[in-house]
């Protein structure tokens, strides 16, 4: 009997009745706009720091025709494996050296996770749970912002459930297709994040056997196979290691010489920041993914809580009829995560496709008018929260909010009050469009008015474009912020650093600065000959605080930044360098 459920792999839950064409539609309406808002911050400027280094590694990898060797600022780099920085590399070798072009394949990557998220719940359980699975993994608020502040969580996102499906299905069926596309899946995940990426991945096949004690498929011998193929498919990445690396034990990596690309790829990057023995450190806190996941898996988050401990109160019961790929993947690297001393929000997005899983079946099986009424109540509250939070920040921040944006936001709360009803009579159906509305709503708020507006503050993207649009004469350009990444990425030539203070006589030729306001003081006063052509306000854009998000207290945050011409010959005045007085910039 065991058996029998195990291949059949579909597990209790109560009769499903085929879809009503009317409801299924509406279902394909909302994962479509579910869609549509995660690419709503396509086009948002990159941010940095990581985000803008990422496109900046990928930038340089096209420049220099080198694939191989990660950069940064000239200097050899090893903290990331290679996987995104390829994936970048080849889209902007097809579009361009363009904010699109870098986002593109991180949202394509989750969106494939979001196609085998949908695979998996339809085999584990119906097609109703695996469309409201897609629904709750594309609207929960870590993966939206995620879409727009891309770095690796993405790629990574799509790549573990996608390997998770096909072992899944090699298990079931003996499929040894799927074996060797979940090597391949597998092999990438540790080529974008390294070696952790096996823990869901591992987490959810050996705790489904070990749960239901499948003792003979546990130790299966194909289990070895797909450890081998995975090992082989991941030489790509230790050839750039050993390359770039171990045979330059001359190199100086983390101020040291005789650094092992190779073993920090399956040591240190890995294990040493788990046990805060390696050379990036870091302060763990057992309950920060507690409170993360809280925020990060929003509006579903409660409900996930619930449906966990449902899930296991009603499981022990059956062990054997019910799976356990989800719970074993997400609750293992959750409580992995929490006990590592280097902790980050993104983290926890790896694992929202089984949480998204586990939330849907409970939603599902839902049954008690009084469960029902209490989560209702309880994503009233949701909704009513997340809607007044951005109210309050728009009131504070005062975005450029343009016409067709509250055009949008309009309709998006009059669907969210008038098409429930529309869709549906089931209360559980209701509650779920309502908060999927509620998702749409905000983070279009924070796509297309609030990010446009706070990118503004990242002075380094906004002076390089400001002298790729006004400078004909392609000077030169040095920069001495500490932040150089972003202008890096949008600057149309190369980024050169200089510390005016180690520097005993002007430079020679002329070139555009950019640095903060008392730097371009103290080099006027050494004499340097140069024009101030224009001011910028920065500010740390990914650290919010209080005290910038309130516009009235926003002033006294700002860091001014100038863009000087340095030797501008006889220094011309303003108009004779094309340079229009007008356009020096001071963001509200």
């Amino acid at each position: 009997m065991a058996h029998a459920i195990s291949q059949k792999s579909i597990y209790i839950c109560p009769m499903e009745h085929i879809i009503p064409a009317k409801q299924l539609n509406w279902l394909y309406i909302f994962i479509a706009l579910a869609i549509a808002v995660n690419f709503s911050g396509l086009f948002v400027t990159i941010m940095g720091p990581d985000a803008a280094l990422y496109a900046t590694i990928a930038k340089t990898m096209v420049l220099h025709h080198d694939y191989v060797n990660l950069v940064v600022n000239g200097h050899d780099w090893l903290d990331k494996p290679h996987f995104p920085f390829w994936i970048a590399a080849l889209s902007f070798n097809l579009f361009g050296f363009t904010t699109w072009a870098y986002k593109l394949p991180g949202i394509l990557f989750l969106l494939m996770g979001a196609l085998y998220t949908y695979y998996f719940a339809k085999n584990l359980y119906n097609e109703r749970i695996a469309l409201w699975s897609v629904l709750i993994l594309l609207t929960a608020q870590h993966i939206l912002l995620s879409n727009n502040d891309v770095r690796a969580e993405p790629y990574l996102t799509g790549l573990i459930i996608a390997a998770v499906y096909h072992f899944y299905r090699a298990n079931i069926r003996n499929n040894y297709w799927h074996l060797l596309a979940g090597c391949i899946f597998t092999a990438c995940a540790i080529m974008t994040k390294g070696m952790f990426a096996i823990i869901p991945i591992g987490g959810a096949i050996v705790g489904q056997l070990v749960i239901t004690r499948e003792w003979k498929k546990l130790f299966n011998w194909k289990w070895l196979v797909a450890i081998i193929l995975t090992l082989a498919f991941i030489i790509p990445e230790l050839y750039c290691l050993y390359y770039q690396f171990d045979v330059h034990p001359e190199k100086v990596v983390f101020s040291h010489i005789g650094v092992s690309g190779i073993w920090f790829f399956f040591w240190d990057s890995q294990f040493g920041r788990f046990f805060n023995t390696g050379p990036i450190k870091g302060g763990g806190d057992p309950f920060f993914f507690l409170h993360t996941t809280l925020w990060a898996f929003l509006p579903w988050s409660l409900l996930f809580f619930v449906s966990v401990y449902r899930f296991i109160k009603t499981g022990i019961k059956n062990v054997r009829g019910q799976e356990w790929y989800c719970i074993s993947a997400g609750l293992l690297t959750f409580l992995l995560f929490s006990a590592s001393k280097f902790q980050l929000p993104h983290y926890m997005n790896i694992v929202f496709p089984f949480f998204a899983i586990i939330t849907a079946q409970y939603l599902y099986n839902v049954q008690l008018s009084k469960s029902i009424k209490a989560i209702r109540i309880t994503q009233i509250v949701v909704i009513s929260v997340m809607i007044t939070i951005i109210c309050i920040l728009e009131y504070f921040f005062y975005s450029e909010l343009t016409t067709p944006v509250l055009v949008i936001l309009f309709l998006l709360y009059v669907a969210m009050v008038m098409v429930p009803k529309i869709v549906s009579n089931n209360g559980i159906q209701r509650i779920i469009i309502s908060t999927i509305l509620v998702a749409f709503i905000v983070n279009v708020y924070l796509n297309m008015a609030f990010y446009p507006t706070l990118v503004k503050y990242q002075g380094g993207s906004e002076a390089a474009r400001w002298i790729d649009q006004r400078d004909t004469k392609k000077y030169p350009v040095y920069q001495c912020d500490n932040d150089a990444w972003p202008m890096e990425f949008y600057l149309n030539r190369p980024l050169q650093m200089i510390d005016p203070d180690t520097v005993k006589s002007t430079p020679k030729g002329t070139f555009y600065l950019y640095a903060n306001a008392d730097v371009i003081k103290r080099i006027k006063a050494k004499g340097w000959p140069l024009l101030i052509v224009d001011t910028l306000q920065k500010y740390t854009i990914t650290r919010l605080k209080g005290s910038f998000i309130n516009k009235n207290t926003r002033q006294k945050q700002l860091t001014v930044m100038e863009i000087v011409l340095v030797n501008a010959p006889g220094i011309p005045v303003l108009n004779k360098l094309s340079i229009d007085p007008k356009s020096i910039h001071r963001p509200l």
